[in-house]
């Protein structure tokens, strides 16, 4: 079968509360990393493996990133939009799906940044083995991970037996990463699955395991590198900083901006950025279309073109200097 008949499908309808301020204005799915929306990634990622056409699940300021992303036409794929309307869960996004898709679909989470070589072992593994699902997994050293996401167990076969949502005593160090295949028998389980008593929404984790319940194959792949969450302004630049270093380089400049690379250090600066020539910009991200009229120097910052968000040291320890 050709990979052009995957479908893939970005759920971008989150409200991300705790992104505030960014999330008076901006969806998740959007905000810059190193100058181009989260979203535009995930799109390289799968047009990289022949996915043409691409539904994108919105909701909470949804009509910004339909104007930001537009019809997919600059990307060379095609993009449709969906609103989720209440948002209820990732199986709840899901469900609104069931009449629009026909075949096999990869599923991203519109939030998370994911670093991997490529996502054709998925695909491989998914026609190669005949199983109705592969889930994208990261071998994780970090328990607490693990207890934030869902852990993946396997049988001694090969298969998936069991996800668990946020495990509180992990078993193993196998990772569930926000990053799927299915097949449609999927939408047979996501009707099926109930809401939960703790977060009062329709898990996917829950459909997964209802599809394995039913007899049907579903498998792993461990191609993710890393796997990381907006979740906290913070997170924006972590994300940015890792990014930078992970090109091997200094810092990264947008087009028709008035800042000189001497100036900048272990920054991302969008395009037509006006700045005071004389400050320094450190450890810092500066969203494209922004004036800053700050005569002080700037370390540790998000700066966007109405305000200036200080983030943590710990934002920025491990990721953008050396300890």
């Amino acid at each position: 079968m050709s990979h052009q008949n995957i479908m893939g499908v970005i759920l971008a309808g989150g409200k991300g509360s705790r992104m505030y301020p960014f999330s008076e204005h901006y969806p998740k799915a959007i905000l810059p990393i190193c100058n181009k929306p989260l979203m535009e990634h995930q799109i390289e990622m799968m047009k990289a493996v022949g996915i043409e056409s691409i539904i994108v699940v919105i909701g909470h300021y949804g009509f910004d990133v339909v104007r930001v992303m537009g019809n997919g036409e600059r990307y060379g794929i095609t993009l449709h939009y969906v609103d989720q309307g209440q948002t209820l869960g990732i199986a709840h996004a899901l469900s609104k799906l069931e009449n629009l898709i026909d075949r096999p679909f990869m599923l991203f989470l519109g939030d998370i940044f994911f670093v991997t070589d490529s996502l054709q072992p998925m695909i491989d593994e998914f026609f190669d083995s005949g199983v109705n699902a592969v889930l994208a997994t990261k071998i994780e050293p970090d328990v607490n991970a693990i207890k934030r996401n869902f852990s993946v167990l396997m049988d001694e076969k090969g298969f998936v037996r069991r996800v668990i949502e946020k495990p509180r005593h992990p078993v193993n160090n196998l990772k569930g990463c926000g990053l799927y295949l299915f097949d449609l028998h999927i939408f047979d389980a996501v009707r099926r699955t109930p809401r939960t008593a703790s977060r009062d929404e329709y898990e996917i984790t829950d459909s997964i395991q209802i599809l394995i319940d039913d007899g049907f194959k579903v498998k792993s792949k461990t191609i993710i590198q890393e796997d990381l969450n907006l979740t906290y302004p913070e997170d924006l630049l972590m994300i940015n900083l890792i990014e930078l270093r992970r090109r091997n380089l200094p810092c990264l400049i947008g087009s028709n901006t008035s800042l000189s690379p001497d100036r900048v250090e272990n920054s991302v600066i969008g395009d037509n950025v006006v700045c005071p020539a004389a400050i320094m910009i450190k450890n810092s991200v500066v969203f494209s279309n922004t004036t800053i009229n700050e005569g002080t120097d700037l370390e540790q910052a998000i700066v966007t073109p109405d305000r200036i968000i200080y983030c943590s040291k710990s934002a920025v320890n491990g990721y953008g200097e050396e300890q």
